[in-house]
């Protein structure tokens, strides 16, 4: 084990993450504060998140601090907007930046910056071992409340470059979740409690045809079609399911549609959707496919580091 450390940091609109790596690339820390979200509502205004934010970082660094010891802090990354998007922006990613550049102004070590979806594919590759796709071209879905996305991904020495190909072109996999979640009286987010619901399920489960298009999909449609399905049968479980099971379809119309545009390939399935077991099995059955474990399926701050440490090394090499 080493004893040079990578600092990790993400502050998306639901978590306060902080992550330590060392230089080996060995997992020390992931630590997790989640924002609060009052009964009924479906996520925080961009204002509150903020301050959440500045709450929680003093309990989390606190805790990274613990855990560092004697050993040195030689890099920190942080996500600094959501997507590789010109202008993309969210205002609760600046919480994380001002830390980041404090703790690296601080110690006097380098800094580098990331978009919150590259830390999400990171988190998954890192987390299914699958360094061998760091040397190719791969696909890559980013599911969660704020994305549905198919992204075409080369990975490159400070990060990826990525290409939006596809996705959703209304609501987002995360949102119809949470939303129907809400509706039917789960906490935000609703995601895990859905997916108990779900495997309780033992009623046959509706069918809806995918309408894709291209690489893209629908998905609002389908939310007016489960809010139905549970005013008329009053069953949730059978709800959750019906849920689950086109989320999971459109995702597989999309694999296979890519794979019929590019070729056979390598896919990535990230982000907080991707924690839900009943979709990852229908998709590992189909693709050579690497998931993120639950912890880092999840917002979190591992991928970020892991980014900030490939970089390091690079530059340290030059």
């Amino acid at each position: 084990m080493s004893d040079k450390l990578i600092l990790g940091i993400d502050t998306s609109n639901y978590t306060t993450s902080v992550a330590l790596v060392d230089t080996d690339g060995e997992l020390l820390a992931n630590i997790k504060r989640p924002l609060p979200v009052k009964q009924g509502e479906r996520g925080l205004r961009q204002s509150d998140a903020v301050f959440a934010h500045v709450k929680n970082f003093p309990s989390a660094m606190a805790e990274a601090r613990e855990i560092i010891g004697d050993k040195k802090i030689v890099a920190v990354g942080v996500s600094e907007r959501p997507r590789n998007l010109e202008g993309s922006y969210m205002p609760c990613f600046l919480t994380g930046v001002s830390v980041a550049e404090s703790v690296s102004a601080s110690l006097g070590v380098p800094l580098f910056r990331f978009s919150h979806q590259c830390g999400h594919i990171m988190a998954a590759i890192y987390s299914s071992r699958r360094a061998d796709l760091l040397d190719k071209t791969f696909a890559a879905f980013h599911l969660s409340g704020g994305t549905t996305e198919l992204l075409r991904v080369t990975p490159c020495d400070d990060g990826f470059i990525s290409e939006h190909i596809g996705g959703t072109k209304d609501i987002n996999a995360g949102q119809l979740i949470d939303r129907l979640g809400v509706k039917m009286g789960f906490d935000f987010p609703c995601g895990p409690q859905l997916e108990r619901a779900a495997l309780l399920n033992t009623d046959k489960i509706p069918r809806k045809k995918i309408s894709l298009d291209g690489l893209f999909v629908n998905l609002s449609g389908v939310e007016n079609m489960a809010l139905s399905l549970y005013l008329e049968s009053e069953n949730i479980n059978l709800t959750a399911a019906f849920i689950f099971d086109y989320i999971g379809n459109a995702i597989l119309s999309m694999s296979e549609a890519y794979v019929e545009r590019y070729g056979d390939t390598d896919f990535i399935y990230a982000g907080g959707v991707m924690s839900n077991s009943i979709i990852k099995g229908m998709l590992s059955k189909k693709f050579n496919a690497g998931f993120a474990e639950p912890a880092m399926s999840a917002d979190n701050a591992v991928g970020i580091a892991c980014l900030a440490k490939r970089a390091y090394l690079y530059r340290i090499k030059q």
